[in-house]
């Protein structure tokens, strides 16, 4: 009767074991496909101090700022990268990259356009760029914009993120038509 009973009992933990695994395996591939669970916190409910935040002073224009200029000169110098009146370069900006062009992989000749906020890269439907093959991580990169050009950032991504070849561990400046490398897809930050 012992026997019976220790033979019934080890059945049972044996089957909730099993579901243990499959459960696990379940939870490993909603993970893959969809991506983490993500909760949003409403603003008004953050502890975060609501300080303003003051962008980067290009050095022409800290220099109108100390020389006493107008906030319309302070601006201008912003804006030109220069001092006011110095007649100083064009716009930054004119030479940031503003596309992103897929050049090797599934999606190949696909473009997008950039915008000014950052870019998530990875196989989870709540990036920006999703790219779907094995050798991508859920989420694997960032590109993110900043006042001399676009910097990407590894998220801790299993594969790497390579640029001009080279595997990304900090924060990078990305070159405009230098080669980005997730996975099986390249592509290049373009004008």
């Amino acid at each position: 009767m012992t026997s019976t009973l220790t033979l019934l009992v080890l059945r049972f933990v044996f089957l909730a074991v099993l579901w243990l695994f499959v459960f696990a395996i379940v939870f490993a591939l909603r993970s893959d496909f969809f991506g983490q669970r993500t909760r949003t916190i409403p603003a008004d409910k953050q502890n975060v101090p609501q300080t303003p935040t003051t962008p980067p002073v290009p050095a022409g224009a800290a220099s109108a700022r100390a020389a006493g200029a107008s906030p319309s000169a302070f601006t201008e110098a912003i804006l030109s990268g220069g001092p006011a009146g110095s007649g100083g370069a064009a716009t930054p900006s004119a030479s940031i990259p503003t596309r992103l062009v897929i050049t090797e992989g599934a999606r190949e000749g696909m473009e997008m356009p950039l915008g000014s906020g950052p870019i998530t890269i990875g196989r989870s439907s709540e990036s920006n760029v999703v790219i779907r093959d094995d050798y991508t991580s859920t989420h694997h990169a960032r590109l993110e914009l900043r006042p001399d050009g676009w910097i990407i950032t590894d998220l801790d991504s299993t594969n790497g993120t390579f640029l001009n070849g080279q595997r990304v561990t900090a924060p990078l400046p990305v070159p405009e038509r230098a080669p980005i490398t997730i996975g099986t897809t390249t592509f290049e930050l373009r004008r």
